[in-house]
């Protein structure tokens, strides 16, 4: 599994302070992408469990609840869903009070359509999905 990088005091991605995980890999490829570097599956870096640790770390890092907010490269896509719904499954469990925010290139109808399971759970998982 591979991530594209982490913003551990990021101000754009979400209302607050935020700590934004980035996937590496989209389908997508839009014009006028914020992050082309994260397009190829094959970039970025290994996904470890210290990266997961480093997360749980960052959300509450000097006293100061942040939200995590995901976003890419795709979260959404089929070659990342397991990897985000590892995220936020085990965020959910070691800080149940986070906010979690997903961005996504995909249309909320259509992730509704798609019955994989991974994708069913983060759907439920998430508090806010900016989507299309």
């Amino acid at each position: 599994m591979r991530y594209s990088g982490v913003i551990y005091n990021d101000i754009t991605a979400a209302p607050g302070l935020c700590v934004t995980f980035f996937t590496q890999g989209c389908p997508h490829q839009c014009h006028g992408c914020h992050n082309p570097n994260t397009w190829d599956f094959e970039g970025g870096k290994e996904f470890t469990p210290e990266v997961l640790d480093d997360l749980v770390e960052g959300l509450s890092a000097d006293g100061i609840q942040r939200s995590l907010c995901i976003m890419g490269g795709e979260p959404l896509c089929e070659e990342n869903l397991f990897l985000t719904h590892l995220v936020i499954s085990h965020i959910r469990e070691k800080v149940p009070s986070v906010k979690v925010y997903i961005w996504t290139g995909f249309y909320y109808e259509d992730l509704l359509k798609n019955s994989n399971p991974h994708l069913q759970k983060i759907l439920e998982l998430t508090d806010v999905l900016i989507d299309g």
